[in-house]
């Protein structure tokens, strides 16, 4: 018997992410961090919109999604233009996870268990998203994912809460990275840039949602994005954070 409420969110996030003239936005926003030749980790590829961005930009992509309908489809899709699909998620370690499951909102699926309680009294975007199923994925990690494929020139993170337990498993500076914000969950893009800086010295920017613009003219230190974050990002309901080693600083 089919799953609806699983194929009504599969249709969902189609309708969302592969509208008409999403890709030379994607493209226009992602050119200054993806060399023609290069490496590109779409860390959460769900139907494979940025993937396909980086794929077109002449990079070598590695997209990481656990969902098996949305890995399929990915493989589907995308095999021809070379992406290479991480059937998996990431964590601090290699093992086994579980991972909340939104039927109709796969999109929000995430691995941390915390992240979804209360979430839509502090966020009025997640409300009436329910987490209704949960299903047992492989893990690995960036390291080992930089083991198997080589060090990414950008690596792209949106797993829904799980972005800094992510990095944990990092042991080394990429050239440029993204990681979601969210309204109501700033604590883990704090978290996110703590570890960053640990890693190498840093400048960064922010997207508000789905727009393919920078907040900030130039790029900012990371005392000013932890200061931002911690006054509430501007009250931005999510977003992705930019951050890309200085010059010099690789």
């Amino acid at each position: 018997m089919s799953d609806l409420p699983a194929t009504f969110g599969f249709l969902r996030s189609l309708l969302v992410y592969r509208r008409p003239g999403r890709q030379r936005g994607l493209r226009r926003l992602y050119a200054p961090f993806v060399p023609s030749g290069g490496c590109v980790f779409d860390v959460g590829a769900h139907v494979g919109d940025r993937s396909r961005a980086f794929a077109a930009l002449g990079a070598r992509v590695i997209a990481v999604e656990p969902q098996p309908r949305f890995a399929d489809w990915l493989e589907r899709t995308l095999s021809r233009h070379g992406v290479v699909v991480e059937r998996c998620a990431l964590d601090a370690e290699p093992g086994r996870a579980e991972l909340q499951v939104s039927r109709t909102h796969p999109t929000v699926s995430t691995l941390n268990r915390e992240w979804p309680l209360g979430l839509a009294e502090r966020n009025a975007s997640f409300s009436g998203v329910a987490w209704d199923r949960q299903e047992a994925i492989e893990v690995t990690t960036l390291d080992c994912l930089i083991e198997r494929h080589g060090r990414p020139d950008f690596c792209k993170i949106d797993v829904e809460g799980f972005e800094d337990r992510v990095l944990a498993g990092l042991g080394e500076a990429l050239p440029a990275l993204s990681v979601e914000f969210v309204q109501g969950a700033l604590d883990v893009a704090l978290r996110c840039v703590q570890r960053l800086t640990a890693l190498g010295e840093y400048e960064f920017n922010a997207v508000a949602g789905e727009q393919r613009r920078f907040q900030w003219p130039e790029w900012i230190e990371a005392s000013d994005v932890l200061r931002w974050l911690d006054e509430g990002a501007g009250g931005i309901a999510s977003g992705d954070l930019y951050a890309r080693l200085r010059d010099g600083a690789d």
